[in-house]
């Protein structure tokens, strides 16, 4: 074999070799491109951090999820942690007790706020305070660190020398949310002196009726306040009767006051709109449909011609719905949705006795009875409406129904 042909195939060997190296790298390259170039999936956690009472040595987290594990640190609106958890392992996790640091200076009491951290070191240590934020970072949601904040109080608060104490509280099981509740506490002035203090209760920790009282040195008093109810929503909520330093929670269930209920209050063939009134026990909003081409019984395929604005939970008159593309004499479906307008699609419907909140109408006419109620006015001979309670109404175009009972 000649010099010539042994270099050729020396330099081709090397170039199957150079070849496979840059293979190889670029596969590294690859496998590692999210961090070299700072590419990562973002973690995702959620918490919930309820109001309680708790003896200041401890708090208990209601329910946590992390994605990739982590930590979930309590604060009191400064920046040193007085508590951290247990590392957490990926996935969710409920009713986790977090324990006060024994080097913190305070109490696990008052406002406090439960913030969930990744694990980014992988160490299974909490380590952000001493790395200076690089390590174990708050996992964030909308740029945000993902947090909540709860009041935990005591039975009998420590160090109340300048408060009142709350000694008792009562409050009824269960309630209507358009009714009025009574709201029973026992206060007591453990001071040496007649003080005037403002006493407060708090419904999800809103502020919603309040008493200045005084009472004389050593005092107990039973203190009853009014809480009008008409805003809570319906499930169970958290009620607390709060005095400068202490207070004291019971849950109570909220009812919705009525059944749910769609009805058409105003239309006109003149103008593509519709005015509803409506009873909804959750935040939702009111669809039109057109199911002229879908499924008459669930709505299935039907077209969304029209969406109200979204509306919380209670009585609403005169829900406008504008409407597009539709006749004067097009038979259309007003449905109650529970969840967001902007999000009609996945929404799903507010049903009473196993059926949907719903009303059929056609802009001409009105709101359409069901066969055999017999409906609630006919057509005289003049070509006007007869109302229900026999007065005549010109047939303008304009028609106004009377919203059903109950």
């Amino acid at each position: 074999m000649s010099s010539r042909s042994t270099f050729g195939t020396i330099k081709r060997i090397g170039a199957i070799l150079l070849a496979i190296a840059v293979v190889l790298a670029a596969g590294i390259l690859v496998g590692q491109a999210p961090t070299l170039f700072g590419v990562e999936e973002n973690p995702e956690a959620s918490i919930t951090f309820a109001d309680q009472q708790g003896d200041g040595t401890s708090v208990t987290i209601d329910s946590v999820s992390l994605s990739d594990g982590g930590f979930v640190v309590i604060t009191d609106g400064g920046s040193e942690p007085i508590a951290v958890s247990d590392y957490l392992s990926s996935g969710s996790h409920e009713n986790v007790t977090v324990e006060r640091d024994e080097a913190a200076n305070r109490e696990l009491t008052g406002q406090l706020t439960a913030t969930v951290h990744q694990d980014t070191d992988g160490d299974e240590t909490y380590t952000y305070a001493e790395s200076e934020g690089e390590e174990d970072r708050p996992y964030l949601e909308d740029g945000f660190p993902v947090s909540d904040t709860a009041t935990v109080t005591t039975a009998e608060e420590q160090g109340l020398t300048n408060s009142f104490a709350v000694e008792s509280i009562d409050v009824p099981s269960s309630a209507t949310t358009n009714g009025t509740i009574d709201v029973n506490a026992t206060i007591s002035n453990p001071t040496e002196f007649t003080t005037q203090q403002n006493v407060e209760v708090r419904l999800d920790g809103a502020v919603v009726e309040r008493q200045l009282l005084e009472l004389e040195a050593e005092e107990s008093r039973d203190v009853t306040f009014q809480v009008d109810a008409s805003e809570a929503a319906p499930g169970e909520r958290t009620i607390g009767v709060y005095t400068d330093a202490d207070g004291a929670l019971e849950t109570i269930e909220f009812e919705f006051h009525t059944d749910p209920a769609i009805t058409v209050a105003n239309t006109s063939e003149n103008e593509s709109t519709v005015t509803f009134n409506v009873a909804t026990p959750a935040d939702g909003f009111v669809a039109v449909e057109d199911r002229a081409d879908g499924n008459a019984s669930d709505g299935d395929n039907a077209s969304v011609v029209g969406t109200s604005a979204a509306l919380t939970p209670g009585e609403h008159e005169n829900v406008s719905v504008a409407l597009g593309g539709v006749g004067s004499d097009d038979e259309l479906t007003a449905v109650l949705y529970e969840g967001d307008p902007a999000d009609n699609e996945s929404a799903p419907p507010i049903e009473h006795d196993g059926e949907p909140v719903e009303t059929t109408f056609t802009l001409a006419d009105g709101e359409i009875e069901p066969a055999g109620d017999g409906g609630n006015g006919a057509a005289n001979e003049s070509g006007n409406e007869t109302t229900a309670d026999g007065n005549e109404s010109a047939n303008d175009g304009t028609v106004s129904v009377e919203p059903a009972d109950g």
